[in-house]
């Protein structure tokens, strides 16, 4: 009732707000009931999709865990220049001896074609951040990825529908919807003011608001690289906000980051695009179910549409 706007009959706006006239609505609302057989139908057919979503929900949770370990592997302990460099009898600095032991102890444990092993570097060299594979540099955020603001959007809905159907992104993640997208290619987003820290990789038309910064990578390889990397940034070190936390975009835009050469770079692209291809796929069918269960739920429990009908529906879809 609430989600179809039927219960504002028992609302009264008073001083801005709305309040709920609630002894009027349980004496006036006599809701249908079904009989206890088909209510467990109802039951398993909205179950059967929410099993649908969670499903999707924790193999999304696998595909991203899988990325973020190739990125921890190749991009922060540096197994295949560590690799590399025993099999040369090069010197591994110290900061990687519990790395090169485990390798040394365990030659083939790294899993990764030689083709693909011999695009790393042998040797490490020094720079202000440690030790990094040698022809990698260090360079900031800016470099690979353009930073600006969100904007505030002029009208917004609290509940998404089919004129407010564009996900308005805060820090936290969506707080509402709009209209039309302010951008339509994929982005990766991060709180500017209040919520700090959180990164999200959005792939679907949307609007970030003002409250955000958003990067838009220079070359579609440095995508996901950007994604994990972001993620490692203590956030709460750069607050300058007195009230309320906040991140400039100079300050983003400035952080230090190692930047491998491009050949790596289209490696790890190439190695993790499938895998974020069927997160998103995932999310789209996760959308789809979602919107089928908010949809059948009132249909089915108003007898509009029969537990059957609705059985084939749901076998059709998922």
């Amino acid at each position: 009732m609430h989600l179809t706007k039927e219960i504002s009959k028992y609302e009264n706006q008073s001083t801005g707000i709305s309040n709920f006239q609630f002894q009027t609505f349980i004496d006036e609302v006599s809701p249908l009931v079904c009989n206890l057989n088909e209510q467990r139908a109802i039951a398993h057919i909205l179950g059967t999709l929410d099993d649908k979503i969670e499903l999707n929900r924790q193999m999304n949770r696998t595909l991203e865990s899988m990325a973020q370990a190739l990125f921890k592997s190749w991009f922060i302990d540096f197994d295949p220049v560590v690799v590399n460099a025993l099999r040369g009898g090069n010197p591994v600095p110290e900061k990687f001896a519990q790395r090169a032991a485990h390798y040394r102890d365990n030659p083939d444990a790294l899993h990764l074609p030689e083709d693909t092993l011999s695009q790393f570097p042998d040797r490490f060299q020094d720079s202000e951040l440690g030790p990094i594979p040698e022809g990698w540099r260090v360079g900031i955020v800016s470099d690979l990825a353009t930073v600006a603001s969100g904007k505030r959007p002029k009208k917004r809905s609290k509940e998404k529908n089919v004129e407010f159907r564009i996900p308005l992104y805060g820090g936290g993640g969506i707080m509402a919807y709009v209209k039309e997208p302010l951008v339509t290619e994929p982005l990766l987003l991060t709180g500017r003011v209040g919520t700090l820290g959180k990164i999200f990789r959005i792939s679907e038309p949307c609007w970030p608001s003002d409250n955000t910064l958003i990067l838009f990578p220079k070359e579609k390889i440095y995508f996901h690289f950007l994604f994990f990397m972001l993620q490692l940034i203590e956030f709460e070190s750069l607050n300058r906000g007195s009230t309320q936390p906040l991140v400039t975009q100079t300050d983003l835009s400035n952080q230090s980051l190692v930047i491998p050469d491009a050949n790596v770079s289209n490696l790890f692209w190439v190695n993790v695009c499938p895998l974020f291809e069927k997160i998103d796929k995932n999310l789209e069918e996760s959308s789809i179910l979602s919107c089928l269960r908010d949809t059948l739920l009132p249909k089915l429990i108003s007898g509009e549409l029969r537990v059957p009908d609705a059985e084939k529906l749901v076998e059709d879809v998922a």
